[in-house]
This record gives C-alpha cells, structure tokens and sequence, in this order.
C-alpha cells in the first residue's frame, strides 16, 4: 500500500486541480497528438510508391519546418484577430484535412492525380500544407491555455502566485498529455489496422494504407469540437452565476471578459511579409544554399523580434528568456539519422507496420506515464538541469541502436535461444528513450504560460516556441548533411521487377556515431555558453 500512496495522491492532487476550462485547448492538443496516426503509413507509402531520397526527405521536412518557424508572427495575428480565434482554428482544420484529401487520393485515385500533377509534388503539397494548419491551430491553443487559468475565484477574490503557478504546470503538463495521449490512441488503431499488412497483396495494401488517411480525417473534427465544448462550458458557466443571483450582464462579463484590444506591431508583420516573400521566391528556385538562406534569414528575424518584445520584460527575465532559448535551442537541434534509419529497419530488421505501431504505442505509453510520476519534478527543476540529464540518457540509450547497426542483435539472438532478437532490443530502447523528447518542453511552457501579458499571450507564447521550432528547421538541415555526408540508399526496383538502385546501409554506424556526439555535444556547449554569459533559465 505505501508504493501505491504517491501515485494516489498525484492523482487526488490533478483531479482537484482540474478544471473544466481547461478542456477546449486541452481537444486542439489532442487532435495535435492524432497526427501521427498517418505518420507510419506514410513511412511506407515513400517506400514503396516514391523515389525520394533520405536526403532529399530531409530537405522536405525543413521546408515543411518553416510554418513553425514563423509561429511567432501567427501568434501575433492571433492575438490581434484573438475575437475570430474560432475561424482561425476552422482554417486550420480545412488545410489539414486539404493535406490528408490528397495522400487518401494519392494511394486510391493515382493515375487520375498524376494526370493533373505528378505524384511527388502532391505528395510535397500535402507535406506543406498540413503544418500551416498544425501552426495556426497550436497558436490559437496555446494562449487559450493562459486563458484558462483563472486570476481570481469564483467569489471574485485574487488568487495567490504560488496557486496560478500551480495550475500553469497543471495546464501544460495536460496540454503534453493530451498530445501524447493522441499518439497513444493512434497506436492503439496503427496496430489494430496495421496487423496484418505483411500478409496482405498490394492491392489490398493500398487500400488499408487509404482507410488510415480517410480514418485521419477525424483529426480536424475533434480540434473544432474543442470550440464547441468552449462555447457550451462557457454558458454554462453563465447559467450557473444567473441562479446564484447575478444579472446576465455580469454573468457574461465574468465568463466571457472583453478581449484585451492588441494593435497590430508594425515591426513583427513587416519583418514576418519579407520573411514569407524571401522564402516563396527562393523556394521555387533550384539553389543549391536556398535552405541555409532561409535558415539564417529566419533565424536572424526571429531573433530581431525577440529583441523587440523583450524591451517590455524585466532585466532579470529578459536572462531567463535567452538562457533558456540558447539551451533548448541548441537541445532541439540535434539531428536525427533521418529515413535511412527506417529503411534499414524495414529492410535489415524486418519490422513490418505492425511492429512499428507496437512501437509507437509503447513510447506513447510510457512517455504519458513519466509526465504523471515527473510533474513535481519538473516543477522544481530548472530548465538547464533538465536539459542535461536529458541529453546524458539520450545518448546512453542511443547506444543499442549503434549496437544492433554492428550486428550485436544476431549475437543475443544466438545467445538467448532467440528471445533478445532485434525486435526485443527495439522495444526495450523505445520504452527507455520515449519519455525523453516531451518532459523537457513542459517547465519551459509553464514559465510562458506564467510571464506572458494578457494582452500578448498568444504572441509571447509564439516567441519561444517559434525559436525552439526553428531549430528543429537547424536538425533537419544537419541530418541532411549527415546524409549526403554518409548516405543510405534502400533497394528501389522499376515497373518490371528490376533493381534499378540497390540497397546500401554501409554507412549507418557511422552516422549514428555522429548523432550520438552531436546530441551530446551540442546542448552541453549550450549550458557552458549560458551560464559563462551569466544568463538563467526556466
């Protein structure tokens, strides 16, 4: 009974703290963590249908980056257009549906599309479009979670700090569970309609493959339903303040305060036009350093931004605001070993699409149990701390990965009777690493969530997650490196049969050698940096 008392009274502890305003961002969240649900069988409709290199798929999810990169501006314009916030968070859903329209299309319907485009740049536009979508719905949740932590109570009396604070860490721990409990429910349908794929003739392949995107659709309705469930919470709380006396004109006003009017910044809009109308033009150009371009010009706006809405912080969290963006920074920016990786496993390994949803739903699982044991943790510890200890286990748990890329799975495997094969290690390392990626973006959000003005909460929200989104653009561009540095090649085969480039994984230890470094290396030097230069964190 006493290992079992901890977990009770966290959860005693979360329940209490709950709040049904906390639902409406906490559906946009989730509808966020539903996206994955395409993301294995887009794994295998690239290999089998498109012939995309790794490096080339690198460069492609950079390009597809850039709207997160640009989360700053669109938090700006929802803060101004924060009255219409529920068309915006409509527009979103249009584009995310637009994208899975067109992979559904794309697998049932692809001569019909090939007649208008040819089949890779649909599969580019649907690669595109479904970020600005994500963007645009995750600014107009992010600052509904400021919104939804109350400054006073219901008998109109302040609410000490220490409580808001609380209930911050509350929201944006939910807001990480929610997003995680998405992907665990995808998992969960992965498996069930994944299971059997390996047996099955590429006809009907296709066709599960089809069912998975045309099922996705669900994901822009739960995101609207979210508004619907904010309207409904909100007259309720209208009807339950008119039966304790309240006129309906104070009701409203409690509910429903008038948004704060924010003027439009000249200088975010400006800089964030020139920023789109460079990305556009250069973009469409076959310039061999149009990513780098992009890259540093984005990078150098943000930055100037940032600067600009810095001037209304205190000296003391302008310090945290760049300690803390120079860590995460630098934390997100590691590279991956890109699709290759994937390849190999397909090829080499022998996982099939049911072993992959296996996968996804154990690390879903376990990363949404670690941010219910870490909450307190993540509470008290700062930002640099974490990032740390963070980083010192991914590389640790990178390690039987590198192992199995030199074959040490065939040796347990002839060892152990069969039961540590490649699969066994797989899902070990998975249940190890999986927690790792979300824990460290929830102490970070909780001190936005806490410092961001009421009348730029969406915009302030958008500066740190834009920067830390951008460097996820700074990964994208080193795994592309990587990859054309030591690149792998999977076996592709024309019409007939023939092997037309073959495969090669003879350079993946070396690559993951150099992502195991580098995830090391560079938030390290990070810390060294921030504090050398006097800066703190979250």
């Amino acid at each position: 009974m006493t290992a079992s008392t901890p977990s009770v009274s966290r959860a005693q502890a979360l329940w209490q703290a709950w709040r049904w305003s906390y639902l409406p961002p906490l559906m946009i969240y989730l509808a966020a963590g539903i996206q994955g649900l395409t993301s294995i069988v887009g794994t295998f409709f690239v290999k089998e249908y498109l012939d995309l290199s790794a490096a080339f798929l690198a460069s492609l999810v950079f390009w597809a980056g850039i709207p997160w990169a640009l989360k700053m501006p669109i938090g700006h314009l929802v803060d101004v257009l924060w009255r219409f916030k529920a068309w915006l968070v409509v527009i979103g859903a249009l584009l995310i549906a637009a994208s899975l329209v067109i992979m559904a299309l794309l697998i049932d319907q692809r001569a019909f599309m090939a007649a208008i485009l040819p089949v890779n740049a649909w599969y580019v536009l649907s690669v595109l479009l479904a970020p600005v979508g994500y963007v645009l719905q995750d600014a107009v949740a992010d600052a509904m979670t400021t919104e939804a932590v109350p400054r006073v109570d219901d008998h109109g009396e302040a609410i000490p700090p220490d409580r808001i604070h609380a209930m911050h860490v509350t929201m944006q721990t939910l807001g990480r569970v929610a997003f995680v409990g998405g992907t665990v429910l995808v998992a969960a349908v992965n498996l069930w309609m994944l299971a059997d794929t390996a047996s099955l003739s590429p006809a009907l392949k296709a066709q599960t493959y089809r069912d998975v995107y045309l099922l996705a659709l669900g994901i822009p309705v739960v995101s609207v339903l979210g508004l619907v469930l904010a309207h409904r919470i909100r007259a309720h709380q209208r009807r339950q303040l008119m039966r304790q006396g309240l006129s309906e004109a104070m009701a409203r006003a409690h509910v429903d305060p008038l948004p704060v009017h924010t003027p439009a910044n000249p200088w975010i809009l400006g800089a964030s036009l020139v920023f789109v109308g460079l990305t556009v033009s250069v973009g469409l150009t076959d310039w061999a350093y149009s990513q780098e371009l992009i890259f540093f010009t984005s990078l150098g706006i943000v930055g100037f931004l940032m600067r600009r809405l810095m001037v209304q912080l205190t000296p003391e969290a302008q310090q945290t605001l760049m300690g803390t963006a120079l860590v995460i920074f630098c934390y997100r920016a590691v590279p991956g070993p890109g699709a290759g990786l994937n390849w190999w496993s397909i090829d080499v390994l022998g996982f099939d699409p049911a072993f992959f949803s296996v996968l996804s739903l154990v690390g879903a699982c376990l990363a949404l149990a670690s941010m219910w044991v870490l909450r307190p943790v993540m509470a008290r510890h700062s930002v640099y701390r974490l990032t740390w200890w963070l980083s010192v286990a991914g590389t640790v748990l990178a390690l039987p990965q590198l192992a199995m890329s030199l074959g040490f799975h065939e040796w347990t495997a002839a060892h152990t009777g069969g039961w540590v094969d490649a699969r066994f290690i797989a899902l070990v390392d998975t249940a190890m690493e999986s927690p790792l990626g979300q824990v460290a973006m929830i102490p970070l959000l909780t001190w936005i969530a806490h410092s961001a003005p009421a009348h730029l909460k969406a915009t302030y929200f958008a500066v740190m997650t834009s920067f830390a989104n951008l460097a996820l653009s700074a990964a994208q561009l080193l795994t592309r490196y990587l990859n054309e540095a030591m690149p792998l090649a999977r076996e592709v085969k024309n019409a007939a049969g023939v092997v037309v480039t073959p495969a090669n994984y003879s350079e993946l230890t070396p690559l993951l050698l150099s992502v195991m470094a580098l995830g090391l290396l560079m938030p390290a030097a990070a810390i060294v940096v921030a504090r050398w230069l006097g800066w703190r964190s979250a």
